[in-house]
């Protein structure tokens, strides 16, 4: 496995460079602007030879500008113990996330509709944060509906919200932003509450490919 270049000798200052360039990138992505790894090291003040050895490729670059995701959950530190308010506590959250970083979350939509199989599964957004979070927040249902239903209800859920269906809301529907995403928000909970009422999602067998779980975020 090859080790990264700012993990080998001078780690504190590799990275310092490296987060100087990845703040440079995230700026010119807010700009409207999809930038190469020249034009971050050029904003960065970063001569090209060295950014190049931090990110190889464009794809690199954007991965590691694309918007924190790693937190572990989206629930408040004293989370509700009903699931709607507790799915509406992740949908505030998830939402404000999208909406504070849309650009980038948009180039990130790009990137990974055109890259190849192999890179896309190691972009950012397709790796199953989104659908994680909601299953947190669907935790009490487990009583209720088997573990693979609410699975499926996180991803049908998960099908409403985020940058795709904010891009085709405001896009193609032409919705005011507010306006789409009270509705990703209501999409959202009338999904629990069909499930709720006796009307789960459909769970496939394993030959339709129904159980298999798609990565995406």
């Amino acid at each position: 496995m090859s080790i990264p270049y700012e993990a080998g000798g001078r780690t504190r200052q590799k990275q310092r460079t490296r987060d100087t360039l990845v703040a440079a990138a995230r700026e010119l992505v807010a700009a409207g602007v999809t930038p190469t790894v020249e034009q971050a090291a050029a904003a960065a003040e970063v001569s090209r030879p060295t950014a190049y050895r931090y990110f190889p490729n464009q794809r690199a670059l954007l991965a590691a500008a694309h918007p924190e995701t790693a937190a572990s959950s989206l629930l408040p530190a004293d989370p509700p113990a009903d699931a709607a308010d507790r799915l509406a506590a992740v949908l505030d959250a998830f939402t404000a996330l999208i909406i504070e970083t849309e650009d980038q979350q948009r180039t990130m939509l790009r990137l990974s509709l055109e890259a190849a199989p192999a890179e896309r599964a190691a972009l950012p957004l397709r790796q199953g944060r989104a659908i994680a979070w909601i299953e947190e927040a669907l935790e009490p249902l487990r009583d209720q509906l088997p573990e693979r239903s609410v699975h499926q209800l996180a991803i049908a859920i998960r099908s409403a919200v985020g940058i795709e269906a904010l891009t085709w809301l405001t896009d193609v529907a032409k919705l005011p932003q507010p306006e789409a995403v009270r509705l990703m928000k209501w999409s959202a909970q009338s999904l629990l509450h069909a499930a709720l009422v006796g009307s789960p999602p459909p769970v496939g067998d394993d030959q339709s490919g129904g159980g298999r779980r798609p990565r995406s975020d």
